[in-house]
């Protein structure tokens, strides 16, 4: 007696399973689409088998556990997506939050009003010495600010406009650089920070950009301390 197998009369029951690919599918409207194709095959050729020659387990196995593998990425996906979008709404109203703050970013000027002028200096390492030299516009060195024992992290300081000929700095933009060590040996991670008031903060697909006039378009990441 000879049963013929409707269903695998074309060919082998693997290749009906195995047309289904999951991993083309790059949506959730698509996996689904893809799992109800796979689906309807599958009882479609458990219905119709051989009982002479029934369905290979190990693939009918396989296809469900790739189908499964797909949708949970895919689900993985969307939630990931929705933890951005959550922490990018977090982000823009955290920095409009900045507005009329005043914050210290990675820089090497600093503005020079009515005698005073704000910077700071970050330390990726315990210095036991830190000099920070302070330039006018024709790079001469007018002060220099000195500090001892120095911990790791942002350290944000105020110059009195003294210079070191007594006189008081005139208004306008000066330069800055820093020298830290320890042990005699120099630091390579000292780095100077400028002083800004947010301006205003513009929001997009790439995240909130924090515009600080003289220091550009921050984001909250290039921000080391809020004033």
């Amino acid at each position: 007696m000879t049963i013929t197998n409707t269903a695998t009369a074309a060919g082998p029951s693997s290749a009906l399973l195995n047309s289904v690919n999951p991993k083309e599918a790059s949506t959730s409207g698509q996996i689904s689409a893809e799992q109800d194709k796979f689906m309807t095959l599958l009882i479609t050729q458990l219905k119709n088998q051989d009982p002479l020659n029934p369905l290979d387990n190990a693939q009918v196995t396989s296809q469900l556990a790739q189908l499964n593998t797909v949708t949970g990425i895919n689900k993985l996906n969307d939630t990931l997506e929705s933890l951005k979008s959550d922490y990018a709404a977090t982000t823009s109203g955290q920095a409009v939050n900045l507005i009329n703050h005043g914050v210290l970013a990675a820089g090497k000027t600093m503005q020079v009003a009515d005698g005073k002028g704000i910077f700071g200096v970050e330390l990726g390492s315990y210095a036991d010495k830190v000099d920070v030299d302070i330039r006018n516009a024709s790079g001469k060195v007018v002060q220099t600010v000195s500090m001892s024992a120095v911990e790791p992290g942002v350290q944000p300081l105020v110059w009195d406009g003294k210079m070191a000929d007594g006189n008081t700095a005139p208004n306008g933009n000066y330069t800055l650089s820093v020298t830290a060590s320890t042990g005699g040996q120099a630091l390579a991670d000292a780095k100077t920070l400028s002083f800004g008031s947010v301006a205003s903060v513009s929001t997009g697909p790439t995240g909130a950009r924090i515009n600080v006039p003289g220091l550009g378009q921050l984001t909250m990441d290039d921000i080391k301390q809020v004033m």
